[in-house]
C-alpha cells in the first residue's frame, strides 16, 4: 500500500480523540514501517547518485536492507511496543503502535515479490502474496483504485471529525498524492 493511503487511515482509525497529540502519534504510527525505506532510497538515490534501477532491483533486496526492513516490519516487535503502551496506559503511544500494525496488516496481502520478513525474529519467512498494490500483473488494476477509496473515505472521516487544522493542511496533499501515484501505478508505469 502506498504510504499517504497508509497515513491516511492509520489517522483515521486510530487517531481518536481527535487531538492533535493522538492524531499525531498516529500519523508518525503509520509512517514508522515505510521511514527506512524513504531514508535509506533518498540516500542513495539523491546523496549518492545511485541509480534507481540499482536501488530498487538491487539493494532493496539485499541483505542489510532486508534486516532493516524486517526490524521495521516486524508483527512481534509492533506488538511488544502496544503491550508496553497499554501496561502504561499511554493513548499516544497505543494509537502509534496500533497505527503501525494497522500498517503492516495492510502491507502483508498486498506485496507479492517485494514483502518483508513481517515476523522477524522468530522467522526470515516473507509471504509472497497474489495480490501487489502496484503490479498490475497481480491485481493492481483493481487493488489501487480500492486503496483510493479507502484513502478518500479516511479523509472524509478525519474532516467529519473536525481534526486539527494542521492534520487536514496534511492530509489534503497526502489525498492527492495518493490519487496521483494511483493514477501513476495503472495508467503509465504499467504500458
Amino acid at each position: 500500500m502506498n504510504t499517504p493511503a497508509h497515513l491516511l487511515i492509520g489517522a483515521a482509525v486510530f487517531g481518536r480523540p481527535a487531538t492533535s497529540r493522538i492524531l499525531g502519534s498516529a500519523l508518525i504510527g503509520a509512517m514508522l514501517p515505510d521511514l527506512s525505506l524513504y531514508l535509506m532510497a533518498g540516500v542513495s538515490l539523491i546523496l549518492l547518485k545511485i541509480p534507481p534501477e540499482t536501488v530498487f532491483g538491487e539493494l532493496y533486496f539485499s541483505d542489510g536492507w532486508q534486516m532493516v526492513f524486517a526490524i521495521d516490519n516486524s508483527f512481534f516487535i509492533w506488538l511488544g511496543l502496544l503491550a508496553l503502551a497499554i501496561w502504561w496506559r499511554s493513548q499516544w503511544a497505543i494509537a502509534l503502535t496500533c497505527a503501525a500494525l494497522l500498517h503492516l496488516a495492510l502491507d502483508f496481502p498486498l506485496h507479492h515479490d517485494d514483502g518483508r520478513a513481517h515476523f522477524w525474529p522468530a522467522s526470515w519467512w516473507v509471504f509472497e502474496s497474489p495480490l501487489s498494490y502496484w503490479d498490475i500483473n497481480h491485481g493492481a488494476r483493481w487493488v489501487a483504485p480500492i486503496e483510493g477509496v479507502l484513502a478518500l473515505i479516511a479523509f472524509v472521516m478525519l474532516w467529519l471529525r473536525k481534526a486539527p487544522w494542521w492534520v487536514m493542511g496534511l492530509c489534503i496533499p497526502m489525498v492527492l498524492a495518493e490519487l496521483w501515484i494511483v493514477r501513476q501505478w495503472l495508467f503509465i508505469f504499467q504500458q
